[in-house]
């Protein structure tokens, strides 16, 4: 498993405990008690380092190349995913993946932006980044729900929607602020996660949802770090900077009502637990699926207008 920089002094305790062993094991000394010493300390460490993490350290751990990609969270929160192909005018988009599932036997659709965790994968999924015909292919399966009643999911991890020249070509915006627009009006619940990154219009383009959450190290924001800091500073480099003053973190987006939950990850990030993170996330979207059900359309919508509508604050 890649180690991010900062993690780099529990590397160097962990390879104390490996070499305690391997002295052990050769010389038939008993290290044992100087093993659980380190043990302890290098959990302590952990935890404390993790508690108190910077927004730069929370992006490198969004950015995970060992991080659960969305067909992982298809295999560990559904059962019978049928996934459907192509938006009707003759492309597939791979970067973002949908269909039919069962969530605890509650059908759904659900739809989310795939990475992939080596060169020729990303190759394959665009590295995350959907083209228009990808939105289109959401907004297929948005309608599909819409037409059959049922709830949708959507889970993001994107660093933003293709920029190339051939998405501008064919009409990048505009299939994203149609998104935008229809996923308002739908009127089954919309259950959004940000699972990593959650990058401009890109994300927004899955996220216009009733209940909109983040797992505890994903971002959230308008921008990446790095292109804020090349727009105002001129210096990519300042990107820690920018993270800190983007309030891009769970908790900052939290308190400032842009979401309306944290699912919390395994110590370390959700790649060190497969498992764990993904019965988080199973019983949150299991909570807020019988929560929202509830609701007639009219309702969701009236409340889901409202609630983007009360987001931003205006400062005199």
């Amino acid at each position: 498993m890649a180690i991010l920089e900062f993690e780099k002094p529990l590397l160097e305790i962990q390879e104390k405990i490996q070499e305690l062993r391997k002295i052990s094991e050769s010389s038939g000394m008993d290290v044992s008690e100087q093993i659980k010493n380190f043990e302890e300390q290098a959990n302590e460490y952990k935890k404390e380092l993790y508690a108190n993490l910077t927004p730069a350290q929370r992006l490198q751990i969004a950015r995970h190349s060992d991080r659960p990609n969305f067909l992982d969270y298809i295999k560990l929160i559904t059962t019978d995913f049928i996934e459907l192909h192509g938006d009707r005018e003759g492309t597939d988009d791979r970067a973002i993946i949908g269909g039919i599932a069962k969530i605890n036997n509650q059908s759904v659709v659900i739809i989310g932006t795939q990475k992939g965790k080596t060169t020729k994968e990303n190759l394959i999924y665009n590295f995350g980044m959907p083209q228009p015909q990808g939105y289109r292919k959401a907004l297929r399966l948005f309608y599909h729900a819409n037409k059959f009643n049922l709830p949708i999911v959507t889970l993001i991890d994107t660093p933003g929607a293709y920029p190339g020249m051939k998405a501008e070509e064919t009409a990048q915006g505009t299939a994203i602020a149609v998104n935008l627009r229809e996923m308002a009006k739908l009127e089954v619940p919309i259950i959004a996660v940000i699972t990593g990154e959650g990058c401009s219009g890109g994300a927004l383009g899955l996220a216009v949802a009733d209940r909109v959450y983040m797992l505890e190290h994903a971002y959230y924001t308008v921008i990446s770090p790095e292109g804020c800091a090349s727009i105002l500073w001129r210096d990519a480099s300042k990107a820690d900077v920018a993270a800190k003053a983007l309030k891009i973190t769970s908790e900052d987006l939290l308190k400032l009502e842009v979401i309306d939950g944290i699912i919390k990850e395994p110590l370390g990030g959700a790649h060190c637990d497969y498992e764990m993170i993904g019965k988080e996330l199973k019983n949150a979207l299991i909570s807020s699926i019988e929560e929202l059900k509830k609701f007639d359309s009219k309702k969701l919508k009236e409340e889901r207008y409202n609630k983007f509508r009360r987001m931003g604050v205006f400062c005199h």
